[in-house]
């Protein structure tokens, strides 16, 4: 790992203490501009790596401005700042599943660690269905795409030309996002509760800075 990578590293964790420090207290004027900066590094992540795959790179770094945009959003207190954020999620993963598109094998999409994705997501919606309440056709979509999008990168794993870092890289990374939107979901829809940040955003920032970096060793 180079000195820049873990010049970012160093500095995401240190601004992501801060950000759960400020969460736990209900900070706003703390929380916008940690968030923002802490975001924006898994953009500068992305965009200092090698891009031996161009195509590949510019579609995940397309991904992470909008989820960079996102989590602006939904750092905002009002409703219509979570229903920006989710849209500007949703479009991030849609970039994601072209990123992956590029590169993956379709043969394994009809493997069982796709099904048992799918199965895990159906499980998921059941769940959060009789809290939805107006939400229902968003958050389906979401599920849906983000659903897509894990099970892309289930498929980039069988491409055996590409090294198997970078394939890693990818997978983790869209499990811990996914696995980061549970408990958006749950703090939203369910319960509210400064522990969904303690495990979410830091899962959330993992998969962030996880597909970032394979842009980087996926060639």
């Amino acid at each position: 790992m180079g000195l820049q990578n873990m010049v970012i590293i160093g500095a995401a964790v240190v601004l992501l203490g801060f950000l759960l420090f400020f969460e736990k207290r209900g900070n706003r004027k703390g929380i916008i501009p940690t968030k923002t900066v802490l975001s924006a590094l898994f953009v500068v992540a992305a965009v200092v790596q090698p891009h031996p795959i161009h195509r590949y790179f510019v579609f995940v770094l397309i991904g992470l401005i909008f989820c960079l945009g996102g989590d602006v959003c939904l750092a905002l207190p009002q409703e219509r700042g979570f229903l920006l954020g989710l849209a500007l999620f949703l479009l991030g993963h849609v970039l994601y599943i072209v990123a992956f598109l590029q590169v993956a094998s379709f043969a394994a999409l009809a493997g069982p660690a796709v099904f048992a994705t799918l199965g895990i997501s159906i499980g998921v919606y059941l769940w959060l269905r009789p809290h939805l309440g107006r939400m229902h056709g968003p958050v389906a979509a979401y599920v849906i795409v983000i659903t897509v999008m894990v099970c892309m990168t289930w498929g980039l794993q069988e491409n055996q030309s590409l090294d198997i870092a970078g394939r890693r890289l990818a997978l983790i990374g869209a499990i811990c996002f996914y696995l980061s939107d549970l408990f958006v979901a749950r703090d939203h829809f369910l319960k509210a509760s400064f522990r969904n940040r303690l495990v979410g955003l830091p899962t959330y920032y993992a998969g962030q800075f996880l597909l970032a970096f394979s842009v980087g060793l996926l060639k």
